[in-house]
């Protein structure tokens, strides 16, 4: 129970590799306060599933509906957690949307709703939760990046430069807040088993395979222990870093 009685804010954690990463904190005994967005009907099922399974493990949970790229929301957010449990030591900002298609034909709102999720969401987050880390001078803060923010991919411009940006985010916070004992890390998954892979053709994910030295898709769960390790004092001299989990598919 290496982060019993710490406190952990994921973003979108209401499935895929933000409810694996909630539940790994809460394994680890952090208490978790599950972020959703109400787009879809079932995004508060699925958030309320997530504190369920929690609280089966023996932890602490809350779901809280929030959008992330307004600031009021998320001010709001972060005083719900710390009204609840008097602080946040780790935040984890997962959330995240795609909307790809090739540049020539991608429209303004394709673009701006990717960049403000993404990397708008990721600093307002980060802005208002780092706050009360430099108060206990403790903190974790770690963003999901993604391969493509390092490498790119064609069809998907704005998502890269939101990832991209992610990286560049966190390196220089960083050199911020490393004074006050926060680290900042990034994470760059590679392919995951996500709803958006089980989307593809079977082609896509045969060709997907090919460029995997490990021969297989990754599980949010791989995704999970990372994000679990880095949140432990066992991280606590790694910061500014940007850690690819791909499989081997872009060394």
């Amino acid at each position: 129970m290496e982060l019993e009685g710490k406190v952990s804010l994921v973003t979108g954690a209401s499935r895929g590799i933000g409810r694996a990463i909630a539940l790994k904190l809460a394994s680890l005994g952090s208490s978790v306060a599950v972020n959703y967005v109400a787009i879809e009907a079932s995004n508060k099922a699925d958030a309320d599933n997530v504190v369920e399974s929690v609280i089966r493990l023996g932890g602490e949970a809350m779901s809280i509906e929030a959008d992330i790229r307004n600031g009021a929301a998320v001010k709001a957010m972060v005083e719900q957690v710390t009204d609840k449990w008097g602080k946040i030591d780790i935040l984890v900002n997962n959330a995240g949307i795609n909307r790809d298609t090739l540049l020539l034909r991608m429209s303004d709102d394709a673009w701006d709703d990717v960049i403000n999720t993404n990397l708008r969401g990721a600093y307002l987050c980060t802005k208002f939760a780092v706050r009360h880390m430099m108060r206990q001078e403790w903190g974790r803060i770690i963003s999901i990046s993604s391969v493509v923010g390092r490498v790119g991919n064609a069809g998907q411009s704005n998502y890269a430069a939101a990832k991209g940006g992610i990286i560049a985010f966190t390196k220089s916070i960083a050199r911020e807040m490393g004074s006050r004992n926060i680290t900042a890390n990034a994470v760059a998954p590679g392919f995951i088993v996500t709803e958006m892979t089980n989307k593809l053709p079977p082609e896509r994910r045969e060709s997907m395979l090919a460029m995997i030295p490990l021969q297989r898709l990754g599980q949010p769960e791989d995704v999970a222990e990372l994000v679990g390790f880095l949140a432990t004092e066992r991280a606590g001299y790694i910061t500014g870093q940007v850690i690819t989990i791909d499989g081997g598919a872009f060394p």
